[in-house]
């Protein structure tokens, strides 16, 4: 548990002291955030607000994963494993794919980076690679860091897929994910505050799989057949950290945007937690607002293709509140705590399941 708190301080301290620099630097250099024109009026005033603060986020990630192991798990008798190394590659390389669309962003002074195309290209160069290594059985006893059955809470047994529509599903979700936490930063500390409560879930969720795991010797009915439960944890928990360290210089008036190279970063991450815990589904339920801002989009351009009519003022979702007369933080307060309650309906789930095996 100590090795736990050592990774979300580290992630927060890191995060919290390392931002201001980062204003700084990115103010000095130019790196500006361009606003969408047909956008709501009130966001043109955050027009040359420093942007791509995700580099510190995936940093501090970084430095509360490795800080807790280099303190406290190698003398636990517990090294770096694959299971972290693998959620840490996913994290730089969607920041990295997220970093070349803001600073073409900044480049050229425009609101939209990286093609389509492009970004696709990275999302499933990434996304792929990650797919394809999970399912390399390098434990002790064989067993790979993920599995082809599809999971809700835990695997269910009879949907189980070839490799390779494993490895296909995986990118679409590693990519719809990341996707959809950058559709939703859109409003000062949105997607930070949700991120920190979905990264939260899974260092709870992540961390019970750890004492209850099938492999120990204390293994009982609803044990969790996972690789590696508390390096998990650990990147969680980091992650947790690193996004409310950044909370404190993004909430509303925000002196920093986290950009792409924090919400493609984010996304994937919650997307790979997801795998490797084997709660794919479930994930979307704690991220249910994440869910709902991208079907709000999909709804939006579907319903407008066809009828020329929108169903919305605007989309994203937030943006349409906005529109409504909702003031800024009122949006980001309520969405909080719809998070929240999806986070809190998840981990209820979660703890259910458990219950049944239990027969409590």
């Amino acid at each position: 548990m100590k090795s736990v708190l050592i990774a979300a301080a580290v992630g927060l301290i890191v995060s919290i002291l390392m931002t201001p620099l980062a204003i700084k630097a990115f103010r000095r250099q130019g790196f500006g955030q361009e606003i969408r024109d047909d956008g709501p009026e009130s966001h043109l005033a955050k027009k040359g607000t420093p942007t791509m603060g995700g580099t510190v986020m995936v940093l501090a990630t970084v430095l509360g994963y490795l800080v807790a192991h280099l303190f406290l798990v190698n003398q636990e008798g517990r090294g770096v494993t694959a299971t972290g190394l693998l959620l840490l590659f996913l994290l730089i390389g969607m920041g990295t794919v997220g970093f070349l669309d803001d600073y073409l962003k900044i480049r050229y002074r425009r609101s939209l980076g990286l093609n389509k195309t492009a970004k696709l290209v990275g999302q499933l160069v990434i996304g792929l690679t990650f797919a394809v290594l999970a399912l390399v059985q390098d434990g002790v006893d064989g067993t790979a860091v993920a599995t082809t059955t599809v999971s809700f809470v835990r695997d269910i047994a009879p949907l189980t897929m070839p490799a390779f529509v494993f490895c296909a599903g995986a990118y679409l979700f590693i990519a719809g994910f990341s996707n959809a936490v950058n559709l939703t930063d859109g409003l000062d500390g949105l997607a930070a505050g949700c991120s920190a409560m979905v990264f939260g879930s899974y260092v709870i969720i992540s961390f019970w799989q750890f004492g209850h795991d099938c492999s120990s010797a204390l293994a009982i009915d609803g044990c969790y057949t996972v690789r590696d439960p508390l390096d998990v944890t650990l990147v969680a928990a980091s992650a947790m950290g690193a996004c409310l360290g950044f909370l404190w210089w993004n909430t509303s008036p925000a002196r920093i945007f986290m950009g792409d190279t924090g919400s493609l970063a984010l996304g994937g991450l919650m997307a790979g937690l997801a795998i490797v815990t084997r709660t794919e589904l479930l994930l979307v339920v704690l991220g249910g607002l994440f869910v709902a801002v991208t079907l709000s989009v999909v709804i939006q351009v579907a319903f407008f293709r066809a009828t020329r009519r929108r169903v919305f003022r605007m989309a994203p979702l937030h943006h349409h509140f906005e529109l409504a007369g909702w003031a800024e933080n009122t949006v980001i307060v309520r969405f909080w705590l719809v998070t929240g309650m999806a986070v809190a309906f998840g981990l209820g789930l979660f703890y259910a399941d458990w219950l049944s095996f239990a027969g409590l």
